[in-house]
């Protein structure tokens, strides 16, 4: 498989939206407004990392990440997701291609960690873990999972981006 991973362009926003909405359709735990998600960060700004995997110049697969508040004061964090791949292209490798690059290129921009909630089987094998001492409201601390690129773990609650509020 000639997979390549390689930043968003323009070009590929419509692509990414399509993606997004198949790879969501029949999630058990989606509220289908990923792609609403990725649009609103866009627009304010606030997709700090958009990559795309393309395997024979079509868009299969995306994953996002944007700014993160802790409680405690603690910057340099960010969220991660959405990930997704096209329902028909999962469980090959796309997903995990996506999650490795964009995390050596979140360590690269200086980020200290990253959050996102999801299943925990599949991402503890990319270092993936509950923290106590962090929380998220609302969220389920078994499905709530920090990865912290150094020794330093913050404490108190975490805010995602308004955006992952959007439904429209």
């Amino acid at each position: 498989m000639d997979l390549h991973i390689r930043k968003e362009t323009v070009e590929d926003i419509e692509a990414i939206e399509q993606v997004t909405i198949a790879a969501f359709t029949d999630h058990p735990v989606s509220r289908l407004t990923e792609h609403f998600i990725i649009r609103a960060l866009r627009k304010a700004d606030s997709l700090t990392l958009s990559l795309v995997a393309e395997l024979d110049a079509k868009i299969v697969g995306h994953i996002a990440y944007s700014p993160v508040v802790l409680s405690d004061g603690t910057s340099n964090w960010f969220g991660v997701g959405p990930l997704s791949v096209l329902p028909e292209l999962q469980r090959r490798g796309i997903g995990k291609a996506l999650m490795k690059a964009s995390l050596i290129m979140m360590k690269d921009m200086g980020a200290r960690g990253v959050a996102l909630v999801g299943d925990p089987n599949y991402y503890k094998r990319y270092g993936f873990a509950n923290y106590p001492q962090v929380t998220l409201e609302g969220v389920p601390p078994e499905v709530f999972m920090l990865l912290p690129f150094g020794e330093s773990v913050p404490e108190g609650t975490i805010r995602f981006h308004e955006a992952f509020m959007a439904e429209e």
